[in-house]
């Protein structure tokens, strides 16, 4: 079966940033579900996986404008440290959810300035070049509630994580009301 739009396809796969550092991978054992032409995996990936068939094995490299975007400036912002307020002590690499006029956008910590904090909302891959290393292992048609609600059901898939394929980053991370959330980053977002 070809990879194409609404295609269940699963993969296994390595990515490695353009300095070679591994940031996500997904074994034959343990392949990422995702459902094909639902913008379910950065759009480079995506556009190199239409037509392949299972067995099908490649590399790919993909550009920031296919992956998570440029890295943009205009994302970094200087806060007041008093906008945490009910965090004991804030720490460089601290993750937080902000709230802002588009919707939760998910910051990290790069720089404590007396007062200050510098937090960074572009994505952990944004301004780079993604390696990406494919064997597609299954592919199968979507069932009609998969197309319907953009993505896979089963045990596989990725619901919470879809866009970040997992991206290696896990971790603990803050929103701006203080609730703490265990598990991953949410690094997701293209």
């Amino acid at each position: 079966m070809k990879v194409e739009k609404n295609v269940v396809v699963s993969i296994s796969y390595q990515v490695r940033t353009q300095d070679g550092v591994l940031v996500d991978e997904a074994p034959a054992n343990q392949p990422l579900e995702y459902l094909q032409g639902h913008n379910n995996l950065v759009i480079g990936l995506e556009k190199a996986l239409e037509g392949k068939e299972v067995g099908d094995k490649f590399e790919v490299r993909v550009q920031p404008e296919e992956g998570y975007g440029a890295y943009s400036e205009n994302m970094v912002q200087r806060v007041p440290k008093d906008v945490f307020q009910g965090v004991d002590e804030l720490e460089v690499g601290m993750r937080f959810l902000a709230d802002t006029d588009i919707g939760p956008v998910p910051v990290v910590i790069t720089e404590i300035d007396g007062d200050e904090v510098v937090v960074d909302g572009n994505h952990m891959l944004a301004g780079q070049e993604l390696h990406f290393t494919v064997e597609v292992v299954a592919a199968r048609e979507a069932t009609l509630e998969e197309i319907a609600h953009g993505h896979v059901h089963g045990a596989h898939s990725h619901d919470d994580d879809e866009e970040g394929h997992g991206c290696g980053c896990g971790g603990h991370h803050h929103e701006h009301n203080h609730e703490h959330n265990h598990g991953s980053c949410g690094c997701g977002g293209h």
